[in-house]
């Protein structure tokens, strides 16, 4: 089993737990415009330090933004391997030529 897969199997199992207890359960017992902050804000972070940050701060806020995506995610019931599919589906496309498809 790989990382995200176990990560998302942790999601999952904590969902349901005791806000108090976990941060995953506090996220979504605060709902889906908190879970959006925080992923939008990881994003943000993610972002500030790929232009100004080392290499080690970029490493640690990219996984505060997968996780976050991966809580998102679990927040609207979609499976991980849903986006990999999505990935996979483009995968040999240009991403012009795939960009391009959506407007139409």
């Amino acid at each position: 089993m790989d990382t995200l897969t176990r990560l998302e199997q942790t999601i999952v199992q904590r969902r349901a737990a005791d806000p108090s207890a976990s941060y995953v359960a506090s996220l979504h017992a605060k709902g889906m415009p908190q879970i959006a902050r925080k992923l939008g804000e990881e994003g943000v972070e993610a972002s500030i330090a790929m232009l100004s940050g080392g290499r080690e701060e970029l490493v640690g806020e990219a996984a505060d933004l997968v996780f976050h995506l991966l809580v998102a995610l679990n927040a609207r019931d979609i499976a991980f391997d849903d986006v990999l599919t999505e990935l996979d589906r483009r995968e040999g496309r240009s991403g012009i030529d795939e960009k391009a498809a959506r407007k139409s």
